[in-house]
């Protein structure tokens, strides 16, 4: 677990689990072995980037005077759990689907009425919004975006040939809220503003122990293993799980490599937490001056078998196939 000299934060407040885990380096970002984490996509905490310094002053009153009267997407739970699913999936589910978290829409000061009151027993709140051209336009926070350090960020995107900046996510958070283990496709800089956040992360390759839904489920991307309360019978591979653990604070940056598998828990300090991430696309693999390095990464794997599974889904029409079909596929010839 890593240690902090931050007197605002202690292990007690985040939620123990039987997971082994070790620290992701936390760097000063000048430091070059920051910069050779990043470019071999190994997780890494960054300190003094001065990245979102500006936004820094992000606290629910600041916001309530920049942004106040714009509506906001906002998800409601009954329990302390912001599992992602994705709307245009459940159709394929037979109706057995439902849905852990409701999304609506409200106006920001509507928003920050709720999370000043919010007590333990209220339905949990968790805001999380594209910082788009709309809500930039009728707000003041352009103004602080214009002063974050791009300038390191744009080096970070060429240097590593990343895609394009695709979007920029502003999310608070009810203290305690849990965005269970799941993993995004995109290159992701998640800056920490107002409050603490726990990371556990996984390498790609930890694939088949986190038991991912499959690619048609409304729960894609999420893992089926509940960190609380694990049922190994269901899971056995689980038990050989080891995560990179660490927590960010106001003002640190963590580098979050496309696919790999992140739990993150907003701790229990403050009343909420603020955070700001980047999302990158991945930059272009195939061309006349890509040399495809073997053996593959554990990110190319997965992204191969995401792509098979796709395209049996759309090649058999019906979900209940897939299984049997790549069971017979394996059964006495690769297993």
């Amino acid at each position: 677990m890593e240690e902090r000299k931050d007197q605002m934060w202690h292990e007690s407040l985040s939620t123990r689990f039987t997971i082994p885990t070790k620290s992701i380096p936390r760097l000063n970002y000048k430091d070059p072995l920051a910069e050779k984490l990043i470019a071999d996509m190994k997780p890494v905490v960054l300190t003094d980037t001065n990245l979102v310094g500006s936004a820094l002053k992000w606290k629910c009153h600041y916001l309530q005077e920049t942004m106040g009267n714009n509506l906001c997407t906002v998800y409601l739970s009954r329990t302390h759990k912001f599992k992602y699913f994705d709307v245009n999936h459940t159709k394929k589910c037979d109706n057995d689907f439902s849905p852990p978290t409701e999304q609506v829409m409200m106006k920001f000061q509507e928003f920050a009425k709720h999370l000043k009151s919010w007590k333990e027993g209220d339905r949990r709140l968790y805001m999380q919004q594209l910082l788009n051209e709309k809500i930039l336009k009728s707000s003041q926070l352009v103004n602080d975006i214009l002063t974050f350090n791009w300038s390191w960020i744009r080096r970070q995107q060429k240097q590593n040939n990343w895609g394009p900046l695709t979007a920029n996510l502003l999310m608070i958070s009810t203290q305690g809220n849990v965005t269970p283990a799941h993993f995004d496709n995109q290159q992701n800089i998640f800056a920490q503003i107002y409050g603490y956040k726990r990371f556990i992360l996984f390498p790609p390759e930890d694939y088949d122990k986190l038991y991912p839904h499959p690619v048609w489920h409304p729960h894609d991307r999420q893992s089926q293993v509940d960190f609380e309360n694990p049922d190994y019978a269901k899971f056995p591979k689980f038990r050989e799980i080891k995560g990179h653990e660490a927590v960010l604070g106001p003002g640190d940056v963590l580098y979050l490599p496309l696919y790999w598998w992140h739990h993150v828990e907003s701790l229990c300090q403050t009343q909420y937490t603020t955070s700001l991430n980047f999302w990158y696309k991945a930059g272009p693999t195939h061309s006349s001056s890509v040399t495809t390095m073997y053996p593959l990464e554990g990110y190319q794997k997965m992204a191969i078998m995401r792509n098979v599974e796709k395209m049996l889904v759309e090649t058999l029409k019906d979900v209940n196939e897939v299984g049997p079909l790549l069971r017979a596929i394996l059964e006495g010839r690769y297993t």
